[in-house]
């Protein structure tokens, strides 16, 4: 049984070790592919939504007022908001409607 736990430890340390080093020795000049460029632009993003999006939803007691909140803070967003602005926003949104829902 501890055996296994080394070798599942030796095995996540192998795969995230050739992530961040593959791409250094194999890729040496500049990329000038757009859509390569674009794509590796936009994943930082896209990862950073995938974790976020559910924690929105999932934080509350009702995912009604987590996603009321999400919407509120897309539109507060799209119109200008800052981020302080936009959390603070969310936050009353999901406070108030945790009375109501």
């Amino acid at each position: 049984m501890t055996g296994d736990f080394y070798l599942y430890i030796f095995i996540m340390f192998v795969v995230s070790y050739a992530i961040r080093v593959l791409p250094l020795t194999l890729i040496r000049k500049q990329i000038k592919n757009q859509f390569i460029q674009s794509f590796l632009y936009y994943v930082p993003f896209v990862t950073l939504a995938v974790m976020t999006f559910p924690a929105i939803v999932e934080a509350t007691n009702s995912p009604v007022a987590g996603m009321l909140a999400l919407i509120a803070g897309i539109l507060a967003a799209w119109f200008g908001a800052d981020l302080f602005r936009v959390s603070v926003i969310c936050c009353v949104v999901v406070l108030v409607a945790e009375f109501f829902v």
